[in-house]
């Protein structure tokens, strides 16, 4: 008689809470393939909002680290010490020891994609730090430890870059999603030449999540239009005057189109792009004139707070401009012609790998009559822009669904 196979015990990592729909949706594909080979594995997720992602995606959830005590917030060098001496070092020796208790017998710890590899919003939370704990606990626990498609950078201090060079080395396997990722780490002297690239996971969505079939008829044509609060330090914006021109920019085009009678509807791939979404619109407001101002029921504002939501917004356009990355990618997805305005080597890289690099705009050299000339010509081009988007998304597919069996079935 056969014994059973013991099901397998994976974890994954990553800054899921239901708030980045980029994010989500890297989660929501690899776990679908998961199951997919491993049907019976026990899964849990180390998480920033564990609530949040044991809601929607049915799993356990832990959170990135147990807070115990507020941050200080005094300015005394001395108490700081001493709240560190006495404070911060036991309870990190307690979380390391309740993490090598919760990673005992995990067969993989999985990093899916997104750009966990950045200091941008400092060396703790959302840090590099964090994600190096959970891989030395990972290592100590003999477990192995998988980067999957991810991105990186920016990465700006010294330290910053020695954690994420030492995570990668501690990695039992690393791929990239796009070449400027790979040739970024290599920049900061992580030896990234035999690892593979292999596309970012939302290629590899559910095809039941992707709306197919023709864009729903219209009287005008529509156009979605990303909306991004500003990136900070994430991002290749120079300053806030840059941000405030890149959203006068879009702003131009939005009265250009409604004065062409276009239909548009306002897309974000975050709940932070909120307030974005409502300073445009009061800027729009004051540029149109009193005549288009009667069209203004031309602009559509709907909430967005899903996946599932932001496709639904997406399918019913006929073109799109976004700003975040995956706007531009679930655009891609629904086989739109698209516009991406880059504020990190990623978006630019997407655009190259499908073959459509000339709608890559710099956030940093944006001019409203220039984005009025790229759309036109988007426009016009968009009968051979479709199959091409249509072969390469398919092309993603087929090369994620290897990745999967590499490391689902032969790891």
């Amino acid at each position: 008689m056969k014994l059973e196979e013991k099901p397998k015990k994976i974890f994954f990592f990553g800054h899921f809470d239901s708030t980045n729909f980029g994010n989500e949706s890297t989660l929501q594909a690899i776990l679908y393939h998961l199951r997919c080979f491993q049907p019976n594995a026990e899964i849990t997720c180390i998480s920033t909002g564990p609530e949040a992602t044991a809601a929607i995606h049915h799993i356990k959830a832990v959170p990135l680290a147990e807070a115990f005590l507020r941050p200080s917030s005094s300015r005394n060098p001395v108490l700081r010490a001493i709240r560190m001496v006495f404070i911060g070092v036991p309870s990190e020796l307690y979380r390391l020891i309740k993490g090598i208790r919760m990673l005992k017998g995990t067969d993989m710890l999985i990093i899916p994609g997104t750009g966990l590899l950045t200091d941008a919003y400092g060396l703790l939370g959302w840090g590099p730090y964090t994600l190096l704990k959970w891989s030395l606990i990972a290592r100590i626990c003999r477990c192995k430890i998988l980067f999957v498609s991810i991105g990186a950078g920016p990465i700006y201090g010294t330290l910053g870059r020695y954690f994420v060079r030492t995570i990668l080395s501690l990695a039992d396997f690393r791929s990239y999603r796009d070449d400027s990722t790979k040739v970024y780490l290599k920049g900061i002297g992580f030896p990234a030449d035999k690892d593979p690239i292999y596309p970012d996971l939302a290629f590899s969505l559910p095809e039941s999540v992707i709306p197919h079939g023709p864009t729903p008829k219209h009287s005008r044509c529509v156009v979605g239009l990303g909306v991004m609060a500003y990136a900070g330090s994430y991002s290749v914006v120079k300053n806030d005057t840059t941000y405030t021109k890149y959203m006068e920019t879009l702003v131009a085009l939005a009265a250009w189109l409604i004065a062409h009678d276009y239909e548009i509807r306002l897309l974000s791939g975050d709940i932070a792009d909120t307030n974005a979404r409502e300073m445009f619109c009061d800027l729009l407001k004051k540029r149109l004139s009193p005549h288009d101002k009667e069209q203004r029921g031309h602009v559509f504002n709907e909430s967005i707070h899903s996946v599932e939501d932001l496709f639904s917004q997406i399918s019913a356009t006929d073109f799109v401009v976004a700003t975040r990355f995956h706007n531009a990618l679930f655009a891609l997805l629904c086989n739109k012609p698209t516009i991406s305005i880059s504020f990190h080597h990623k978006c630019d890289s997407l655009m190259s790998a499908m073959g459509i690099s000339e709608y890559s705009l710099d956030i940093n050299e944006l001019k409203a009559d220039g984005m009025v000339e790229k759309f036109c010509d988007l426009e016009t081009n968009a009968a051979r822009i479709r199959p091409l988007i249509e072969a390469r998304a398919k092309e993603f597919r087929q090369a994620l669904d290897e990745q999967y069996k590499l490391i689902f079935n032969e790891l």
